[in-house]
């Protein structure tokens, strides 16, 4: 059966930083000449439900207060080059898929999120989709979605 996990994207304001950030991150891999570079993201605790999550599970990210965009995680184990301190890599697809956005509240590390309440896809014929995520927020506020 399928999990996912849900964490915040400190220090992100939009889609498009996070993008930006990862593209980066790659990047700079392709320069220190690792030939398949790994779009990782390295977390403290190791989840111990990690065969469910490979089962088809995601990263959701929570963006400024809201889940807003998923990354589904195709590799989970320790990260060899981590240090003294183990860790643990979470290997993310490269492409970031928006879900309909939906609010939630701080929180510290990361978390189990089971499918039911996990927010859908955002499909490519709902309005929203097309609206810049600035919008969406400010029409949220004003209780018009």
């Amino acid at each position: 059966m399928t999990l996912h996990l849900i964490k915040l994207c400190v220090g992100v304001s939009e889609i498009p930083e996070l993008a930006r950030w990862q593209r980066e991150r790659v990047a700079t891999q392709k320069k220190k000449g690792i030939k398949k570079p790994v779009l990782r993201h390295l977390t403290r605790n190791t989840p111990k439900r990690a065969e469910e999550i490979l089962d088809g599970g995601s990263l959701y990210w929570v963006i400024k207060g809201v889940v807003r965009v998923r990354q589904r995680i195709i590799g989970i184990g320790p990260a060899p080059d981590a240090g003294e301190e183990p860790r643990c890599e979470l290997r993310l697809d490269r492409r970031l898929v928006r879900v309909v956005p939906r609010p939630c509240r701080a929180f510290q590390g990361w978390r189990y999120l089971e499918p039911a309440d996990a927010p859908p896809d955002l499909d490519a014929n709902d309005p929203m989709a097309k609206m810049p995520p600035r919008m969406i927020e400010e029409l949220r506020s004003l209780g018009l979605l």
